[in-house]
């Protein structure tokens, strides 16, 4: 496939976009917002405007995101190189699952995502073997002649014998780069990359790859499932003097370290915490030795004590690799750990990962709001380890399962 970029400066939204001769419009969003203008951009999506151009005369076209600027491409893609499943997600979101030819932890990824297209008529993966990409070979691109690479290449530059001319080779000879992943949680650019840089919500980075695959009806049909979902959330929240404090957080599987995650920061790691508004017992939970970078903060039993959370979100357990009743236990059991009102109080719940697509938000939105607020939105039901995510009556879900499985299936 042949391809292109542009790192010339233009608007970042424009106030159309051409797709397969019909117009569609929507309203224009600013590429890179304030912290405050971030969460309402994250709780609301808008018609992807886009710089995708197509016409019966030249059938290339081009779309614009950062960090590679303008990309051209003379086809949609077929074979896809991903490395982040929130990419991953956003493929497979498309009804394009199959054409994923790599990915980072597909063994961790495919048996975290069986558990939520079980619920999805006609919607299956089969990621387990392939190329686990991160961090990528160059012959191994080579290999996989993928007609694009969803990745961002400023986070692949930090990887080892990753230059610009390394970068610019694979793009001429293989394929285009096209991924942003930096917008996770803000995290600055490496150096050479920061004036290129600009941070998306979660849902306009799934946006863009939509235009990439032409694919933008079935990107909006989509957001407007996520949409309904997030305005009955908000009008059935509790005061915010009422609503509970939690901490998201990751226990190693080797020993005693604990990753701490902050719910309401900026970047669509916490795409599905933020919109709902609860207190962050970690926000201000920083003490001698410990890290803390302004996004995440390493810790122990002694600090998530101190922060002394009422509901403890533990990510990784919806995968092989956690096992949410060990966890129970082990925190049940331990000197310190079983003083928090949590874990006191029996609320410590199962999460799946922060590196989310639009699939995965949509069913950790749901899980998160039943987790912190039983009484406005029904009861979570706990998972059982090994299970699928589990049935919860048809009324008391938040998003529609066969809408959503018409939409990947092409029934939009």
């Amino acid at each position: 496939m042949e391809c292109s970029s542009n790192d010339e400066k233009a608007p970042t939204r424009r106030d159309y976009v051409k797709y397969g001769g019909a117009v569609l419009t929507g309203g224009l969003l600013a590429g890179c917002t304030s912290e405050g203008e971030q969460a309402t951009t994250e709780g609301t999506s808008t018609t992807t405007a886009a710089s995708t151009e197509a016409t019966a005369e030249d059938e290339s076209y081009s779309v614009r995101m950062a960090p590679m600027g303008d990309v051209e491409f003379d086809s949609v893609p077929e074979s896809v190189f991903t490395i982040l499943n929130h990419h991953t997600d956003m493929v497979l979101a498309l009804g394009r699952g199959n054409s994923v030819n790599a990915l980072h932890g597909p063994g961790y990824i495919q048996s975290l995502y069986q558990k939520l297209t079980h619920h999805l008529d006609g919607v299956s993966i089969d990621w387990d073997g392939l190329y686990s990409s991160w961090p990528p070979s160059k012959e191994k691109l080579y290999e996989l002649d993928s007609d694009v690479h969803l990745a961002d290449p400023a986070k692949v530059a930090t990887a080892e014998g990753w230059d610009e001319d390394a970068l610019t080779e694979i793009e001429r000879n293989v394929g285009p780069w096209f991924g942003n992943t930096l917008s996770g949680s803000h995290t600055a650019p490496p150096e050479g990359w920061a004036d290129d840089y600009e941070y998306y919500p979660l849902w306009e980075i799934f946006g863009k790859v939509a235009q990439v695959f032409q694919e933008t009806q079935r990107y909006e049909a989509l957001a407007s499932v996520r949409d309904s979902m997030l305005t009955h959330i908000e009008e059935h929240l509790p005061p915010e003097g009422e609503r509970p404090s939690a901490a998201l957080v990751l226990f190693s599987t080797s020993d005693d370290r604990i990753w701490g995650y902050k719910m309401n920061h900026p970047g669509y790691y916490a795409a599905h915490t933020r919109p709902l508004g609860a207190t962050d017992a970690l926000s201000a939970a920083v003490g001698p030795g410990y890290e803390d970078d302004g996004r995440n903060i390493t810790l122990d039993y002694e600090l998530l004590l101190e922060a002394d959370p009422d509901v403890l979100l533990v990510l990784g357990p919806m995968s092989e690799y956690h096992n949410i009743d060990e966890i129970r236990t082990s925190l049940e059991n331990h000197q310190v750990a079983g003083e928090i009102t949590a874990v006191e109080e029996g609320r410590v719940y199962t999460q799946g990962a922060r590196r989310q697509g639009p699939i995965l938000n949509l069913f950790q939105t749901e899980m998160a709001a039943k987790q912190l607020y039983p009484d406005e939105f029904g009861a979570w039901p706990g998972y059982v380890d090994g299970e699928p995510y589990p049935d919860i009556p048809e009324e008391e879900q938040l998003f529609d399962r066969t809408r959503v499985a018409d939409i990947v299936n092409g029934d939009i």
